[in-house]
């Protein structure tokens, strides 16, 4: 309260115009929110692919959006278990591997395993019993589908028709397909934090998978979430991020996929604004 007088004075004494005067008070009323959702949030945990691992496991480097996440809600801890190459969508081969850190795509470098890293950290107390996880995945399975070829193979609609169809006692090899993946990965974060929120956040356009198949994905992607009463952020249609306009001149990435720092800030401060409305008390 005593911001928002000393803004309104300092509008008044200086005869503001009145839209800068509504411009101040409406930065202040997004610092409260800010600040009332960091407060709440707690211990983050956020799982991914090279943009997220490219913010530091700390989530303190610049071209990576966690680290603009962090600063702009400021929770009590926030850490990253994300993976350069990571997919959401498992292989035949892909079995449990917490040690595996290859920086490309690989059987072993899957969601499901940065969700196994989780769990051991927990468990052996490295690692707070996360409030939040962000999940921002999805640019692989998009980008590399010929060595994921059963990706798109199953819709959402599909992956739920039975209800244990994906049920966390099955083989983590027989879940091959992005619907049926994610479905897995959120039942095994469920069943270990049930308290905790997870939000989905869909991959933003990348020159190089192409902005058809990155929109596809984050279809799979989304209606997995809403079968799943999850938040979902879709940052393909709105993080401002477009494969067209990077194609013709890079500015929000450095290669037509990977943030470059004003990339990564801009989705950063978005998905934080989207989940401070998202959660807000």
């Amino acid at each position: 309260m005593v911001f928002r007088t000393i803004i309104r004075n300092f509008a008044d004494d200086y005869e503001m115009a009145s839209h800068m005067r509504t411009l101040l008070i409406a930065v202040f009323s997004v610092f409260q929110l800010f600040t009332a959702v960091g407060q709440q949030l707690g211990d983050v945990v956020i799982l991914g692919d090279s943009n997220t691992w490219i913010g530091g496991d700390a989530c303190d480097k610049p071209e990576g959006w966690n680290k603009w996440f962090k600063e702009a809600l400021q929770p009590k801890s926030c850490r990253s278990y994300a993976r350069s190459g990571a997919t959401w969508t498992n292989t035949p081969e892909t079995r449990r591997n917490t040690r595996e850190d290859i920086g490309v795509l690989g059987n072993d470098n899957v969601v499901y395993n940065q969700i196994c890293r989780l769990q051991e950290a927990v468990d052996s107390g490295v690692q707070a019993t996360p409030q939040l996880i962000l999940i921002l995945a999805g640019t692989n399975d998009a980008w590399f589908r010929k060595a994921r070829p059963q990706v798109f193979a199953m819709s959402a609609e599909e992956a739920f028709a039975k209800r244990c169809c994906c049920c966390a006692k099955r083989p983590v090899s027989e879940i091959v397909t992005l619907a049926a993946s994610v479905r897995y990965g959120c039942e095994l974060l469920q069943a270990q934090y049930p308290q905790a929120q997870i939000i989905l956040l869909t991959p933003f356009e990348s020159v190089q998978a192409g902005a058809e198949p990155i929109a596809k994905a984050g279809d799979i992607i989304a209606a997995c979430g809403q079968k799943m009463g999850l938040h979902v952020i879709r940052l393909d249609q709105q993080s401002g991020i477009r494969a067209k306009q990077e194609q013709a001149r890079k500015h929000l990435t450095t290669d037509g996929t990977h943030t470059s720092v004003a990339g990564a800030r801009k989705v950063g401060q978005y998905v934080a604004q989207q989940v401070a409305a998202l959660l807000q008390p």
